[in-house]
Parts: C-alpha cells; sequence; structure tokens
C-alpha cells in the first residue's frame, strides 16, 4: 500500500509484488491481479528464463574458461612462467578465423577460483579505461563538450552515467560487448554533458 493513484504490478526475480493505493479494496486488487493473470504468468516465465540464462553464463574460473570480448570469445590458459611486464596477461593475435584468442594471464595452475576471476577482471579493467578513454576522446569533439574525468563502474543495472562537472561513469562490463554497443553507451553519455536529462533536447 503506498501514496498511488492506481494498481501497479512489478515482476522481478522475487516473484510478483503488487503495489495499491491504501484506499482501494482488496477485493479491487484481486481482480486487478484476475484480470492481468495472462500478463503476470508471461512476465514471470520470462523472467524465470532470463534468470536460468544468466545462470547458464556464470563463468567457472578455471584454466580453458572462456567469456567474451570486445563480441568475441577469448579462452582464459594461467601461464604462471609469464609476469607479461607487469600488466597481468596477454591477448594471443588471433591465428585462424573462428578460432577464439587465447588470454594468457601470469596465475598459477593450483589457483583459487577467486583468484583467477580477479586477474581476468584486472585485465578487462585494464582493457576497458583504455578503450573507454579511446572512445570519449573520439566522441567528445563531435558533441563539440569536454569531459574531465572517467571512473570505472561496477553497477548491477547501469551502463554509464554523467555528472555537469564533466565526470563520467562507465560499467567495466561493457567491455564484454562489441564496439558499436560500447560507443552507443559513451556518446549517450557525453550527450549528457550538453542535456542532462533524457527530453526531447536530449535525443
Amino acid at each position: 500500500r503506498g501514496k498511488r493513484k492506481t494498481i501497479g504490478f512489478l515482476v522481478g526475480a522475487e516473484g510478483l509484488s503488487v503495489r495499491a493505493p491504501r484506499w482501494v479494496a482488496l477485493r479491487d486488487v484481486d481482480a486487478a491481479i484476475h484480470e492481468k493473470s495472462d500478463w503476470i504468468l508471461r512476465k514471470l516465465t520470462e523472467t524465470r528464463q532470463r534468470l536460468a540464462r544468466v545462470e547458464a553464463t556464470r563463468i567457472e574460473w578455471k584454466d580453458g574458461a572462456a567469456f567474451p570480448f570486445l563480441g568475441e570469445p577469448v579462452v582464459m590458459r594461467l601461464d604462471p612462467k609469464h609476469g607479461f611486464a607487469s600488466v597481468g596477461g596477454t591477448l594471443d593475435a588471433a591465428t585462424e578465423e573462428g578460432a577464439p584468442r587465447i588470454l594468457r594471464l601470469a596465475v598459477s595452475q593450483n589457483a583459487e577460483p577467486s583468484q583467477i576471476r580477479d586477474a581476468a577482471q584486472a585485465w578487462l579493467m585494464r582493457q576497458a579505461r583504455k578503450l573507454f578513454i579511446e572512445r570519449l576522446d573520439h566522441f567528445a569533439p563531435l558533441l563539440g563538450v569536454q569531459w574531465q574525468k572517467l571512473s570505472l563502474s561496477n553497477a548491477a543495472t547501469r551502463w554509464g552515467s554523467a555528472s555537469a562537472d564533466g565526470s563520467i561513469r562507465l560499467n567495466w562490463r561493457l567491455i564484454h560487448f562489441r564496439l558499436p554497443v560500447i560507443d552507443y553507451v559513451v556518446a549517450h553519455e557525453l550527450a549528457h554533458l550538453r542535456v542532462m536529462d533524457h527530453s526531447h533536447r536530449f535525443w
């Protein structure tokens, strides 16, 4: 119950929640649920399927595990004998067409999954920062704006944000996607330095 004018339905990982104005009778809430039952069941099924897909893509952090990098699969190889000039890892050049590239991480073969994950994510974040700066520098002059500071975010639901002072925050996980997707988010956040809302003028 809350200060609202209509009955609202929200389907998420926890199931269905119904929000209703304080003055609406419980029988009217029940009637609204029955009326919306097809939509509710469809959304619950879609949510369950989405969560199952997310679960299926969870990475098992070990030698030979794969994840996307710039939209292409990369296979991790634990290669403790190399320090990789203190950058923690190196990505081999592509060999044959269609074959995944190999990311060699300076991690022991008997490392814990959490150590492997941390090493891989540290490498990904370094790549993300480097690429994001390059793309910010590319789009800022085209939009007639200047960005001041880049921060990498780890947000669960936001890909980016911008502040009026020229600070840009971008989710490092964007590095998993193809360049056009990254460019869209970069250009979107830079456009906020001209218009801070999502009004018609912003679009």
